[in-house]
């Protein structure tokens, strides 16, 4: 017996660069799971951090065409800079003699 498929009303994914047709380049590790994300949701939300106009997107570089995405989401700078996620954690070094 196999197991029934999920699919999600909802596909939130955040993009690098993207046009407002939807056609969409990650960067770095957003590449693994993104993508599947985006083609498993009904109804597939992108925010993208630098919107760019239909054309300027090398059609080679493209990770995620956009008849997958439904909604596309432009975000300010300050937004885009924004990683919740990332986090600087940095705690005290502890010499041999025992002083911070």
């Amino acid at each position: 017996m196999r197991e029934t498929a999920l699919r999600p009303d909802f596909a939130l994914v955040r993009a690098r660069r993207g046009d407002r047709h939807g056609n969409l380049v990650f960067r770095k590790a957003a590449r693994n799971f993104n993508p599947l994300c985006a083609m498993a949701g009904r109804v597939t939300i992108a925010e993208v951090e630098e919107l760019v106009e239909p054309g300027d997107l090398d059609p080679a570089e493209i990770h995620l065409p956009g008849v997958f995405v439904q909604r596309v989401v432009p975000l300010t700078p300050d937004q885009a800079a924004d990683k919740r996620i990332e986090r600087l954690t940095l705690r005290a070094v502890k010499t041999a003699g025992g002083g911070a």
